[in-house]
């Protein structure tokens, strides 16, 4: 996603939904403005855009089910619109993001077992045995990675230019066949 080169009233206004008036008196200018994507900073370095998120089979790495946010949306907040009736009595293995009560209810609310990686606290670190508990579904949970790895790797990363959240969630989907059909191939082979 192009850096969007906004004024901070500009993006205050677009953060409360807004279009700005000196936007949208241009239209030429507005369509080169992407007014649906957001901030985000990790490991102190920022980002523009949206996220994609998956639910992925851990046998053999296919992409079941996907959402796009904004890049602002935790990516916990997704979780709901993953899960559906045919998780009933599935595993789910996902890292410690998942955690908390609103995570518990979901997969309480489509009867998932529990594999979310368990997380330490400030003055309450990780016992011995949910350490070991982690690290054994991390065996699982990395296969997720594996895919985000293919993605970056093998399809040129995930840098995709266009503006609006439905463009990206098109090309997201695509994005997304088009792994799926490589994993195809390659369980083929």
């Amino acid at each position: 996603m192009p850096r969007q080169r906004n004024t901070k009233q500009q993006n205050d206004q677009i953060k409360k939904g807004e279009i700005p008036a000196d936007l949208s008196a241009n239209p030429n200018v507005l369509a080169q403005k992407d007014t649906d994507a957001t901030w985000t900073k990790k490991n102190n370095q920022t980002y523009y855009g949206y996220k994609n998120h998956v639910k992925i089979e851990a046998i053999k790495k296919f992409i079941l089910a996907y959402t796009v946010t904004t890049a602002s949306v935790h990516d916990s907040q997704a979780l709901d619109n993953l899960l559906d009736s045919t998780d009933n009595g599935q595993e789910l293995y996902a890292d410690s993001t998942y955690t908390g009560e609103n995570q518990q209810q979901t997969l309480q609310k489509y009867e998932a077992s529990n594999q979310v990686h368990e997380k330490g606290y400030k003055n309450t670190p990780l016992t011995i045995q949910q350490k070991e508990s982690n690290r054994v579904k991390s065996k699982t949970r990395a296969r997720v990675e594996h895919v985000f790895g293919f993605m970056e790797n093998s399809m040129h990363e995930m840098y995709l230019q266009y503006i609006g959240i439905e463009r990206i969630t098109a090309a997201v989907g695509m994005m997304n066949l088009v792994y799926n059909v490589n994993r195809k191939v390659q369980l083929c082979m």
